[in-house]
């Protein structure tokens, strides 16, 4: 297990905040659960990196806009990989797939500087 050490330095100019609406949330959960049913699910990591990527650049911590860096062909090399293992499992690796993809998701989120 790692461990991290974080030291968190408040800026008093930096704000942090959500500037996504409502509209455009509905539209992109729409457009992401049309491409899942469509392609009868092959698309779901595409759909799901499309609204990642509109969630994360709509956010700013401290002044600074994260940046969704994930492509949909990475998160699909992983979808296998976490199929495989709950496959072989059976069906217990489905308790950390949350985990797993909230670590992916996580890793491919960067501060725009």
């Amino acid at each position: 297990m790692e461990t991290v050490n974080v030291t968190i330095n408040q800026d008093s100019s930096g704000k942090s905040y959500f500037d996504g609406g409502l509209l455009s949330l509905i539209g992109w959960n729409l457009l992401g659960l049309f491409i899942t049913v469509i392609t009868l699910g092959i698309c779901y990591p595409w759909a799901l990196c499309m609204v990642y990527g509109w969630e994360t650049n709509h956010t700013v911590i401290n002044g600074h806009r994260l940046k969704f860096t994930g492509t949909a062909v990475g998160l699909f090399g992983n979808w296998i990989k976490w199929l495989v293992l709950t496959i072989i499992t059976i069906g217990i690796y489905a308790f950390w797939l949350n985990i797993a993809l909230k670590k992916w998701k996580v890793k491919n989120t960067a501060f725009l500087r």
